[in-house]
């Protein structure tokens, strides 16, 4: 496993495992999870940064709207995983937006308090949370780098190359991806359109590079892909 999937594993599991408080005796008996239906908005932009929240079951659009209007989808996340977390780096007020995106979305929040008193008995969460932070902020950064400078097609290899690091599953010299993205999620995700999306893994497939279906994309040499 290399560094970029370790994080990916420890981001999608152990900290939820760690953090959500059903899992804590302490916090257990007073909380209840937050259901959502499809389209509903968990939290919007400029709303005061009180939770941070992890996913029960369902997946979660995260967005932020450019100085132009322009809407751009930064994360489409899926159980087990985090979000809200720039509010333990100090965010006041939301500069993204958070949407469910499944009928029923299940959401466990945590605030910002009780977090504080858990990192208060725990030095090795203090030392997760910071490696959660620093791996958005990583992700974000190269995903702006990739919208300001790649073109359509780069962007898209360079998505199926960053989903092989984070969530791949090496099979000799193939890499699957379990992954329930839609073509319509991939050109959020990429600044592209559906379009475009549909026409490049479709160009991919004829010379045998990736194969995929509604829940897996198969890289067939990661190498090879460009």
């Amino acid at each position: 496993m290399n560094n970029s999937s370790a994080l990916w594993y420890f981001e999608s599991v152990n900290l939820f495992k760690v953090l959500c408080p059903h899992k804590v005796k302490s916090l257990a008996h007073k909380h209840v999870y937050n259901h959502y239906k499809k389209d509903e908005y968990i939290y919007f932009t400029g709303e005061p940064a009180t939770h941070i929240y992890m996913i029960v079951s369902g997946r979660v659009l995260i967005g932020r709207y450019m100085e132009d209007g322009k809407e751009i989808v930064s994360a489409i996340l899926t159980s087990g995983e985090i979000f809200g977390e720039l509010a333990i780096a100090g965010e006041n007020k939301r500069t993204d937006f958070a949407q469910a995106m499944d009928v029923n979305t299940t959401i466990c929040p945590l605030s910002i308090d009780e977090l504080k008193e858990l990192m208060k008995e725990n030095k090795d969460l203090n030392f997760q949370i910071l490696k959660l932070v620093g791996f958005r902020l990583m992700k974000l950064e190269r995903k702006i780098e990739l919208l300001i400078f790649k073109d359509a097609r780069t962007r898209i290899i360079e998505f199926l190359k960053d989903a092989a690091s984070w969530k791949g599953k090496q099979v000799g010299d193939e890499m699957m991806i379990p992954t329930r993205l839609t073509h319509k999620d991939i050109a959020s995700l990429t600044g592209t359109s559906r379009q475009t999306v549909s026409t490049i893994l479709n160009e991919l497939k004829e010379k045998n590079l990736i194969n995929f279906d509604r829940k897996k994309i198969l890289i067939r040499n990661l190498k090879n892909l460009m």
